[in-house]
Order: C-alpha cells, then structure tokens, then sequence
C-alpha cells in the first residue's frame, strides 16, 4: 500500500500548476484577462479562450518604435509565447536559450517560442505616457485595442490572467 500512496504522491507532483481554487474543467476552459488600476478600476475584462492570445504593445521610449509582448492562455496559465523588436535598442534583444530569433523581413526580429509562464498569471506594468501609448491588443482582432496610456498614464497596473467565476483585484 505505501508504494501506491508514494505513486500517487508522485504523480500529482507532476500535474501542472493552475490557478488557486481552478477545477481541471476551468484549465481547459475560456480565461479572463483583467487589467485593474491601484484604485481598482478595471480598464480591460475579456474572455480568453483557450489558446487565445493577445499583446502588450507600446512605442519605445527612445527609439519611438513599435514593441509587442505578446501572451497566450495555455490551458489556464498565462504565458509570454513571443516578443517582437524592431531593432536592438536599449533594454531590448534576445537572450541566449530563450526562445528562438527569427527575422520578421522589414529590418526587425521576433523572439518565438518564450513560452514562459508568468508567476501567479500576474504582473505589474508601470503604464506610460499617451507617446509610449501601452495599449492591450488582439493579434486576431477579437475585441479592440485598448489604450491603458489612456486611463492610467504613470500608474502602476496589474495585467492578471483568471478564471471565469474569479473577480479582478489589484
């Protein structure tokens, strides 16, 4: 009896971590992204399926070109699937054993296949200026972009991962 106890013990080491209080037919299921303010204003609630995807993009501070951070719900976890630059200015490039860099054909690159999970399916942005122009968009067009520059320039945001029956919080 104790191996099967240790067997056990095993195997649901192995299971993937989902979100606190998520049932195995939430993880397969549509997600929430929210973005929610200090002040708890909620500046984006949308329905992620399941391998849906959407960017985080923004002008660069310097540079003033187009960046995106683009993440997909894995099976219930957020993930940053790939990023795309169009040079290497500062505080941006690939990193060595970090997905893979590939040209994008005018000039700049995309960094595929990151497939990093996020902590927690949340993190912090300090959003930008309306020249930065943050912006949550949708690389299939599913819901219109939102420009978080718009309603919280300079604040801190939380861009948060959910399930369905879960409410945003900051």
């Amino acid at each position: 009896m104790q191996w099967q106890q240790r067997l056990m013990a095993l195997l649901f080491a192995c299971l993937p971590l989902t979100e606190v209080g998520a049932s195995p037919a939430s993880v397969n299921a549509s997600m929430r992204l929210a973005v929610v303010t200090e002040q708890g204003d909620v500046l984006v609630d949308a329905l992620v399926p399941s391998e849906g995807r959407w960017c985080i993009q923004w002008q660069h501070s310097v540079e003033h070109f187009t960046v995106l951070d683009c993440y997909r719900n894995a099976a219930g976890v957020m993930q940053l699937e790939r990023s795309h630059q169009p040079d290497f200015a500062a505080g941006l490039g690939h990193i060595f054993g970090r997905g893979e860099q590939v040209s994008d054909g005018e000039g700049g690159y995309w960094i595929n296949a990151i497939d990093e999970p996020v902590a927690n399916n949340r993190y912090a942005l300090r959003v930008g200026s309306s020249a930065v122009n943050h912006q949550v968009v949708w690389p299939n067009g599913e819901h219109s972009p939102v420009s978080l520059s718009k309603y919280a320039a300079g604040q801190r945001v939380i861009i948060q991962l959910l399930s369905p029956s879960t409410a945003p919080r900051e």
